[in-house]
C-alpha cells in the first residue's frame, strides 16, 4: 500500500493533498502528512535500487543549470542528462561558479564510473575551467542551441513548483528532485516520437515490473514495524 501513494507523488504531478484525495477514492483512509513521511522515509531507498538496476547510460552528456527560488532565495539547479534523455544527476547549490560545476562533474563521475565521450553545456565558462581542474580530456561543446536537451530537462521541475508551491529548502529540493528524476527515468521512452504503441506497452509493463521489485518494502524498511495510526498518520 505504501508503495502507490510514493509512486503518485514523484511519478506525477501531483501535490501531497491531490494523492490524499485519490486514495481516499479508493477507500484509504490516510492524510497527506503521512503520504509526505512515506515519501521521505522510503523515496531514497527506492531511487537507490533504480539506481543499481540502471544499465549504462549514454555517453554524450548535457549539463545545464537554471535558478530557482527556493525560501524567497535564489539557487541554483544543475542537471545533466544524456542523449537519450535519461537524467543521472541533480544538484541544487546557492552559487554558480567552476567549483559547483567540478562538484557536479564529481557527482556524476561517482554514479557513471566512466567519463563521458562528449561534454555539451551553454556559454557558461565555469564547466570548461572545471574539465580543466579536473584533468577531463573529453570533448567540450559549448553552444546555447545544442543544449535543448538539458534546457528541456528542467520542465518537469517547473511544473513541481508550481504544484507543491515552490520548494521550502535546498535540502527538501534536493532529496525531493534526486527521487523524482530516479523514477522518471525508471518510466522514461527514449525517442518516443518514434516509439511504436507495442514498445511503449512492453517499456511500460517492464518498469512496472522493476517498480514491483524495487518498492518491496519489507526489504528497505527498518526493524520497527510501521503500523498506521487511526487519525490516518504514519508511526513507527
Amino acid at each position: 500500500m505504501i508503495s502507490y501513494p510514493v509512486w503518485l507523488y514523484f511519478r506525477l504531478p501531483l501535490s501531497l493533498r491531490m494523492v490524499e484525495e485519490m486514495l481516499a477514492a479508493r477507500g484509504i483512509g490516510v492524510t497527506y502528512e503521512t503520504v509526505r513521511q512515506w515519501g521521505r522515509k522510503f523515496g531514497k531507498p527506492f531511487s537507490d535500487r533504480i539506481r543499481q538496476r540502471t544499465p549504462p547510460r549514454g555517453d554524450k552528456w548535457h549539463l545545464d543549470e537554471v535558478v530557482i527560488s527556493i525560501a524567497g532565495e535564489q539557487h541554483w539547479l544543475w542537471r545533466a542528462v544524456d542523449q537519450s534523455g535519461f537524467v543521472p544527476d541533480v544538484l541544487i547549490q546557492r552559487r554558480r561558479n567552476s567549483r559547483v560545476a567540478q562538484r557536479l562533474m564529481k557527482k556524476l563521475l561517482k554514479s557513471a564510473g566512466t567519463p563521458p565521450r562528449v561534454m555539451i553545456t551553454d556559454k557558461l565558462r565555469s564547466y570548461g575551467a572545471a574539465r580543466a581542474k579536473m584533468g577531463l580530456h573529453v570533448e567540450h561543446r559549448q553552444h546555447k542551441a545544442l543544449n535543448n536537451r538539458a534546457e528541456n530537462s528542467h520542465q518537469p521541475t517547473r511544473r513541481r513548483e508550481r504544484i507543491m508551491t515552490r520548494f521550502k529548502s535546498s535540502r527538501q529540493a534536493q532529496r525531493f528532485l534526486s527521487v523524482h528524476d530516479q523514477v522518471a527515468n525508471l518510466f522514461h521512452i527514449p525517442y518516443p516520437g518514434a516509439a511504436t504503441a507495442d514498445f511503449r506497452r512492453a517499456s511500460r509493463e517492464r518498469a512496472f515490473a522493476t517498480w514491483r521489485e524495487i518498492s518491496m518494502t519489507s526489504a528497505i524498511a527498518d526493524s520497527r514495524p510501521l503500523r498506521i495510526a487511526s487519525f490516518g498518520s504514519a508511526v513507527d
